[in-house]
């Protein structure tokens, strides 16, 4: 992806994306995802395994992940008590509550807490809420990379095709804040967006069109490469 950042292989690929940056893991799939990281890991060092938000798509491997690699688990101080089991996976929300069971192997204590402005491997900690109220972007400025988690996707769901859009409501616990995330990942000037699912998108005027779209009432309708949905 760039220096000291990799994608790695997902089945399907860009279905559900994890990231190694340095020897930090960004990220963990479902619960089924961990045998398949412990084999792509097996020759690198992993200090670290950092969520952008506590869903069970996300963190679904993390708790044996940490427990085979020996690490700590780091995520933001509001999703602390979600991975922690303490609190539940959004109440009002049903579809990630139910599914949870499905995908994810449990609760983790989070040894390392993440603020705003926190560093995790050369990456700023950017808060942006919406999608839960701890999802973060990891920002680095020397190249402008962002690993945005799910504050946009970059696959259409059903067909895999690339193409921006916002995450499905019904697993956002506030859409509205999260659209002002979306402005925030647009502010920070990006030049490359790694994102939760989809491909990377290495076309900031694309991002900065559809998220200027945001801004009217309704959902915009989804961008691929080319400009069109």
């Amino acid at each position: 992806m760039a220096p000291g950042v990799w994608l790695l292989r997902g089945i399907p690929p860009y279905a559900i994306n994890e990231y190694l940056v340095e020897d930090v893991l960004i990220d963990t799939g479902t619960r089924w995802a961990g045998r398949r990281l412990l084999r792509t890991l097996r020759r690198r060092r992993v200090s670290l395994v950092a969520l952008t938000h506590c869903h069970p798509d996300h963190r679904g491997s993390a708790a044996p992940l940490c427990r085979t690699l020996g690490v700590p688990l780091a995520c933001h101080e509001a999703d602390a008590a979600v991975m922690e089991g303490r609190q539940p996976m959004h109440p009002r929300l049903p579809w990630p509550r139910l599914t949870a069971p499905l995908i994810d192997a449990g609760p983790y204590p989070v040894e390392r807490v993440l603020r705003e402005g926190d560093e995790v491997a050369g990456f700023r900690v950017v808060h942006a809420p919406g999608h839960t109220m701890g999802h973060v972007i990891y920002f680095r400025a020397s190249d402008r990379l962002a690993i945005a988690g799910d504050v946009l996707a970059n696959i259409n769901f059903i067909t895999g095709r690339p193409g921006l859009r916002e995450p499905p409501r019904v697993f956002s616990i506030d859409p509205a804040l999260n659209r002002a995330s979306a402005r925030l990942l647009l502010s920070l000037g990006p030049s490359v967006v790694c994102f939760g699912h989809g491909p990377p998108l290495r076309n900031p005027d694309l991002l900065e069109r559809f998220v200027k779209r945001l801004r009217g009432s309704g959902s915009p309708r989804p961008l691929g490469e080319r400009g069109r949905g």
